[in-house]
């Protein structure tokens, strides 16, 4: 399997914890995305949307963090990522995709190049609106996770699918400095993944491209 990501990509941070807990290994192609390397035709014949992560796997190339989460779930199940029961599943999933679909878009590259260069906000309004907007997120996945609290991660005694996208999301958080205090049971879960290799092993900083 072949790996396409940058080192702060907080989507291609996911891929990287779950191949990490699934014990898998991959070569790692980087793309730059701040030098603009996406856009290049070269990349677009990888990925047409000119996004990062994409995996090579079976003759196909896969796009989307989730969608090859989901493939690598699925092509190689253990040890398991989403829970057995349908109800769980779902719970689990929901977390993903507030992170993935909700967060995430507002605060990913592109947006913030646009921000920046289009509509000429400076660097301290545009990390103003990407913590506004993890903030809002935060909130509302702060008291699913309290209401599920029954282990050290965020669905039980293992970590899984709503973890590989919670810890990345924290990291960006941490850039933009968002005051984690309203979120101590988000602050519990990022303490007890970061304390697991898996995890640790995928921090962008640890990435042969990291800066």
């Amino acid at each position: 399997m072949i790996l396409h990501g940058y080192y702060r990509s907080s989507a291609a941070y996911r891929v990287r914890i779950a191949l990490n807990l699934k014990g898998l290994q991959v070569e790692h192609r980087f793309v730059h995305l701040r030098r603009g390397e996406q856009r290049s035709e070269a990349y677009r014949g990888v990925n047409p949307q000119g996004l990062v992560p994409t995996l090579e796997a079976g003759g196909r190339r896969i796009t989307q963090s989730l969608a090859i989460i989901e493939y690598l779930e699925e092509r190689h199940p253990l040890p398991p990522l989403l829970p057995p029961g349908p109800e769980d599943r779902a719970w689990v999933r929901a977390i993903a995709l507030a992170i993935a679909c909700d967060i995430h878009p507002l605060d990913n590259t592109r947006v913030l190049q646009y921000l920046e260069g289009t509509l000429g906000l400076d660097a301290a309004r545009r990390d103003a609106w990407y913590a506004h907007w993890i903030a809002e997120g935060f909130r509302a996945i702060e008291r699913q996770l309290a209401d599920r609290a029954g282990g050290p991660f965020a669905f039980g005694d293992a970590p899984g699918l709503a973890d590989a996208c919670l810890i990345p999301q924290v990291a960006n958080a941490g850039r933009v400095k968002l005051d984690m205090a309203p979120y101590p049971r988000i602050r519990a879960v990022n303490e007890a993944c970061l304390a697991l290799p898996a995890f640790d092993l995928a921090r962008p900083e640890k990435q042969p491209d990291a800066e």
